[in-house]
């Protein structure tokens, strides 16, 4: 319901600016566990947004990609963040959604409570390499025990998941709230 509000008071932005059609649709991406997100068309910066978690990431751009009528899309995602990075990778080459991924140097500056949407903005500017393989996601010690950390966090200090699944976290294959039902 809220992402069909999102997509509905996006069209009616771009009718009111008297927006016709694009050529090209870019979105950036700022890699983390609340991505920044940018869009522009033709160069023009049509909105941004800061996302909650990267579950909904592709239908989120999929959805706003059919408020703006455009020829081709493509998303460009940072290099930061490698595992939130390349688990988003895997889900928009499954979509079938061209994706190149940038350099982020230089990409963070200003202020603290917008720089994910800035870096966002800054990411979709840049060229970046094309991607065509899906990434194997490969999570870390430090990762894994970051991801206990958020479990103890998001449980208040009652439980700790195993190693085990906070790998499954890691990977995608679950979500922190069913890590935690499972623990």
């Amino acid at each position: 319901m809220e992402e069909n509000l999102e997509i509905a008071v996006e069209r009616a932005i771009q009718a009111a600016r008297g927006f016709e059609t694009a050529i090209q649709l870019v979105f950036g991406i700022d890699p983390g566990p609340r991505p920044g997100l940018a869009w522009l068309a033709d160069g023009m910066v049509v909105g941004s947004a800061q996302l909650e978690g990267i579950e909904a990431l592709v239908e989120h751009i999929t959805g706003l990609s059919s408020a703006v009528p455009h020829q081709r899309m493509c998303v460009k995602i940072g290099d930061g963040a490698p595992l939130i990075r390349d688990r988003i990778i895997n889900q928009l080459l499954l979509s079938g959604i061209e994706t190149r991924q940038v350099s982020e140097h230089s990409t963070s500056s200003g202020s603290r409570s917008k720089a994910h949407v800035q870096a966002a903005t800054r990411i979709a500017l840049q060229g970046g390499d094309r991607v065509f393989k899906i990434r194997e996601i490969e999570p870390t010690d430090g990762d894994l025990r970051e991801i206990q950390r958020q479990s103890r966090i998001q449980s208040t200090g009652g439980l700790t998941i195993s190693t085990e699944l906070a790998r499954m976290v890691a990977c995608g294959d679950i979500t922190m709230d069913e890590a935690i039902r499972r623990a």
